[in-house]
């Protein structure tokens, strides 16, 4: 029997969780995961008040669960006045309904209750975008069971049956939909890349903060950009991504972007429709990978993320590992160990700003090898590159002598390409 949990507020949804145990299956991994989802629900507003953590062989078709579990869980929902069942894993629509029918309430598996949570939080466009595309593709597949009633009225010779008709009538209104939203995100890839390529003429870095979700990571945002981002101790505070402008300590500035944060078994789908999103992960210079160092399942979590980095293609980014949270003892002490296992990293805490000076010393050496100094004799007549090198480099040294600059500049390998021909010394090949 799961510990009862009182709830005070009568308006909050109250919730039950489910999760199952398979054989061979190890029970801490089930349990952490189940923690994990207590905190998604509480994220999406409800109140848990109540858990179930079901030993079983293997999954059960009709009800995912055994129907003796089932009924068992029936009574105490009951009992307890629960309003809201979530399943820690995806069920399919048949068991949904049949679970529906055993507790007489509505039933959520995991992957219902992170786009219920992207849809309360998508502030932007493009954000709403992505968590439709989400929805529908889910739903897609779902289709042909959620017509099974209707199937069952057959039609004459010549004569469909309705429950046919409807389904594919909206099969087709569904797949319209999908193809719709898939154009006007690539409309928002496209504008992406258009301000990716304004950047890179800037030469200015792009550096992408990724991690777990709820690791810190608009928090640190915030610390070193001065910026004032939406951040709070809750799975996916932040949905949409924010890109800041950062000085580093030799004054080279640098784009920062603080990207959705991952979880364990995040459904595929879902990082499809956020690939416009992800992209920025993709084309960065620099992966800034933050890890709540206090969490009890810190090494799951890292884990968790190189895997969704390996499918989109980041993984093999140049990374800085930074291992926040170490204000708390337990934070300090993994830190320590995981610094050993991870040496290009740093240990800070976000939120009261110890080691951040260490952090901009190591971001600016990440970066170091971006630009090269070159010695160049540029002639006056040059005026466009002239007025391209004020704009867009670092002018360590400058003497007019005549009818040519005599100029010291540090500069992006596109600037650099275009600075060649007036190049005083052999450019060195950049390392990186």
């Amino acid at each position: 029997m799961p510990e009862l949990l009182e709830t005070e507020d009568k308006s909050v949804e109250t919730v039950v969780l489910v999760g199952v145990v398979l054989r061979n299956e190890e029970e801490w991994r089930v349990k952490d995961t189940m923690d994990e989802l207590a905190q998604l629900a509480e994220s999406a507003g409800a109140e848990v008040k109540g858990r179930f953590m079901v030993r079983q062989q293997k999954i059960k078709a009709g009800h995912y669960i055994g129907t003796g579990k089932a009924a068992e869980i029936s009574d105490w929902i009951k009992e307890n006045r629960v309003s809201l069942v979530v399943f820690d894993d995806d069920l399919t629509p048949a068991q949904g309904r049949n679970l529906q029918n055993v507790f007489e309430t509505r039933v959520l598996d995991r992957t219902q209750l992170i786009l219920d949570i992207f849809a309360q939080r998508a502030q932007t466009k493009e954000g709403c975008l992505q968590v439709e595309l989400a929805q529908h593709q889910y739903l897609l597949p779902r289709l042909r069971n959620m017509w099974t009633h209707l199937e069952r009225q057959k039609g004459g010779i010549g004569l469909k049956g309705p429950g046919e008709t409807q389904l594919e009538m909206d099969r087709r209104r569904l797949q319209d939909l999908i193809r719709t939203l898939k154009r006007d995100l690539e409309l928002v890839r496209t504008r992406r890349t258009e301000q990716r390529r304004g950047r890179k003429r800037h030469g200015w870095a792009l550096v992408s903060i990724v991690g777990y979700t709820n690791a810190g990571k608009s928090t640190l945002l915030n610390r070193l950009s001065g910026a004032d981002i939406y951040a709070e101790n809750q799975l996916f505070a932040t949905l949409d991504p924010t890109t800041r402008q950062v000085e580093l300590p030799n004054h080279e500035p640098m784009l920062m972007t603080d990207t959705v944060g991952f979880i364990q078994k995040l459904p595929h789908h879902l990082v499809d429709s956020f690939k416009a999103t992800l992209e920025e992960v993709v084309e960065a210079d620099l992966l800034v990978h933050v890890i709540d160092a206090s969490h009890p399942q810190v090494d799951t979590q890292i884990e968790a993320v190189h895997k969704v980095l390996d499918e989109i293609g980041g993984l093999d980014k140049p990374m800085l590992y930074v291992f926040n949270k170490i204000d708390t003892e337990k934070g300090r002490n993994a830190a320590k160990r995981l610094q050993r296992q991870f040496p290009k990293s740093v240990a800070v805490s976000a939120r009261e700003g110890e080691n951040i000076d260490v952090l901009f010393d190591e971001l600016a050496d990440c970066l170091k090898g971006r630009k090269v100094e070159m010695n160049l004799s540029v002639p006056l007549s040059e005026g466009k590159l002239l007025s391209t090198l004020q704009k867009n480099a670092s002018i360590l040294e400058e003497e007019y002598d005549g009818p040519n600059a005599a100029l010291l500049v540090r500069v992006s390998p596109q600037l650099a390409a275009q600075c060649k021909p007036f190049s005083i010394d052999p450019v060195e090949e950049l390392e990186w």
